[in-house]
């Protein structure tokens, strides 16, 4: 009939153009999500790509979590290889670069750009990990400085032998904390306000000295460095060798590093004459 006819009609429209708008915002949704992802990732790539001179943290568990965050506040170029996929959105959501990956792989370490990389801070969960990370890394880049957490007590020596040039007890560190705390807290306070840099407006810092420098094979009576910057001079690091308190005669050689405290202002203006 003429009225089923019409009702037909209107059914088909209906229909047609309901499906066909439930379709569109389905297609949007996903495409759009997945456009920006996909541009976020590439971006995130040529970033990693342009890194020099930066750190890999290996693992962003609880030990990660706090060198991530003591690197972003002084803006030190690092980028992080984990492969728990609630700590990568977490990353993500902090701009934070990453590899999703297994760092025990070569070709995570690869793609983080352990060859142009200044130093890997190995913070797995297990010390076999840890092991397999230092191993491999050190053989991937001779000069790379590496740090290793060590859960285990006698796993330090197994991460030395490995190629780690220092490890990390997190239960021996957190030990002598807690009895400093208490035999002396207002050093341990101090320290701790060194150490957070956003408690106070001083920083503990190494500076090294280069052969072009203007202070190099000076004594420090004749550098004049508390005068120029400000600074306390507190040691002096010559190789594996810590000279504390150095006297005023003590000469600044190349190579040589100037342990600091002082104001970060001071602290550039003294990198402007090492």
């Amino acid at each position: 009939t003429d009225a089923a006819k019409a009702f037909s009609i209107i059914v088909i429209i209906t229909s047609v153009g309901t499906i066909g708008y439930i379709i569109s915002n389905i297609f949007k949704f996903f495409s759009e999500g997945l456009v920006k992802e996909t541009w976020r990732l590439k971006r995130m790539e040529k970033e990693i790509e342009l890194l020099e001179n930066h750190f890999i943290i290996c693992g962003a568990g609880e030990t990660g979590y706090h060198i991530i965050k003591q690197f972003k506040e002084n803006d030190v170029p690092f980028i992080v290889i984990e492969k728990n996929e609630q700590i990568i959105k977490e990353l993500a959501q902090e701009n934070i670069l990453y590899i999703n990956d297994d760092a025990t792989h070569e070709d995570a370490l690869q793609k983080a750009g352990i060859s142009k990389a200044t130093g890997l801070l190995a913070t797995l969960a297990k010390d076999a990990e840890n092991v397999f990370v230092v191993l491999t890394a050190r053989e991937m880049n001779k000069d790379l400085h590496i740090v290793a957490r060590a859960h285990e007590e006698n796993s330090y020596k197994k991460l030395k032998r490995a190629g780690a040039d220092n490890t990390v007890s997190p239960n021996e560190i957190g030990g002598k904390k807690m009895a400093a705390m208490m035999l002396k807290p207002s050093i341990s306070h101090f320290m701790d306000s060194i150490i957070d840099t956003g408690k106070i407006s001083i920083e503990l810092e190494e500076v090294k000295i280069v052969e072009k420098s203007k202070i190099c094979n000076k004594s420090l009576k004749d550098a004049k460095i508390s005068e120029k910057t400000g600074l306390i001079v507190l040691a002096i690091r010559k190789g594996d060798e810590f000279l504390f308190n150095p006297g005023a005669h003590e000469v600044l050689t190349p190579n040589d590093f100037m342990i600091v405290v002082g104001q970060k202002e001071q602290i550039d203006k003294l990198r402007t004459l090492s």
